[in-house]
């Protein structure tokens, strides 16, 4: 037998044992890591309160194997609850409703900043934190609901007609404390100046005689029974009341209001970033890209009646209500201007 054939025999065996070693150290490390990924777990602090988040979480975990522990609770209570735990809080993202919100969590230190080429990709730059801290994932409209048989509702076509002396005894507004209305006056003051901005305030409280609310939806329900003539209100709210979520009795009074878009319209997000302490900081932020994305953002949107991050969506009740333009202004920058916004509300006399 040739010498050299002779030697390459005899030394397959080991050869062969020894790729086969190699083979069941490779399966053994995909094994690993693929239960790795099953047995991930990531803390989700949330704002919003729907059995549909639930829902999408599931789908999020059965694509991933990455399991979600949800903590529902108000905003500012997530935020408080963060502080404190510190380092050792089980908080891996924080959802948050109101540009305000999130930059009151970043601003607190709460979020760390994520790079991330599909919430780039999806993410408005307008809704999103210049430094990854936070990324918008719904969008919300501040309307006008008015009653037919008290204002003519063509006669609104922008925020500013609302300062109308023509509308006086008939404006209601949600209280000071409202996080909704600090950022519309936020924007006002981006878009307007603090001048103009101040004189629209001062010009609206005027307006109104009525106890200010402290909620959307008794706000609504005042202006179809006559109680105003016109109110300020999220586009979810009107849509949830349509929809018939509140009831029959709800949904009667709201076919009763018609709903403005003023042009052009002040939008606002839910978002939500990586915590700055999270354990698992990159499932973390598969799971906001996953929402923000257009096929998981439209059942985040859809829960709520809120808008997704581009177009208007296929919610019917929403499409009633027609389209708007958005006027563009920076989430990021009426967070900042929140501040600025209460002091201007409260020189005016919105209580």
């Amino acid at each position: 037998m040739d010498l050299a054939l002779s030697f390459r025999l005899s030394i397959a065996p080991e050869r062969l044992a020894l790729a086969a070693l190699l083979g069941v150290t490779a399966g053994a490390a995909v094994l690993t890591s693929l239960a790795k990924a099953n047995s991930q777990e990531i803390g989700v602090y949330s704002g919003r309160h729907y059995n549909t988040d639930k829902a999408l979480y599931k789908q999020f975990t059965k694509k991933t194997g990455i399991k979600v522990k949800l903590l529902e609770a108000k905003d500012d209570a997530l935020i408080e609850r963060i502080k404190r735990e510190g380092a050792n809080s089980p908080a891996d993202v924080l959802v948050l409703a109101d540009a305000a919100r999130l930059d009151k969590a970043a601003d607190a230190g709460l979020f760390r900043p994520s790079r991330s080429a599909s919430l780039n990709r999806d993410v408005p730059a307008n809704l999103r934190e210049s430094k990854g801290l936070w990324f918008g994932l719904t969008r919300r409209v501040r309307v006008v609901v008015v009653n037919p048989k008290a204002v003519n509702p063509s006669s609104i076509r922008s925020y500013a007609d609302l300062a109308s002396p023509s509308l006086k005894g008939q404006l209601c507004l949600r209280n000071r404390k409202s996080v909704y209305n600090q950022s519309l006056v936020a924007d006002q003051m981006i878009l307007r100046g603090d001048k103009a901005a101040s004189a629209w305030v001062k010009g609206m409280t005027a307006n109104v005689t009525q106890p200010f609310f402290s909620s959307d939806t008794p706000l609504i329900r005042a202006v179809a029974n006559g109680q105003c003539g016109v109110g300020l209100v999220n586009s979810y709210y009107v849509a949830r009341m349509l929809a018939g979520s509140n009831g029959a009795s709800d949904q009667r009074l709201a076919n009763q209001v018609k709903v403005r878009f003023p042009d052009p319209a002040h939008v606002n997000i839910t978002g939500a970033g990586v915590v700055k302490t999270a354990k698992n900081p990159e499932a973390a932020l598969r799971l906001i890209e996953f929402l923000a994305s257009p096929s998981g953002g439209r059942g985040y949107a859809e829960a709520n009646n809120e808008y997704p991050l581009r177009g208007f969506g296929d919610n019917a009740v929403l499409k009633r209500l027609g389209t708007f333009k958005a006027d563009g202004v920076s989430a990021q920058q009426m967070g900042a201007k929140n501040k600025a916004a209460v002091a201007l509300m409260r020189a005016g006399g919105w209580r």
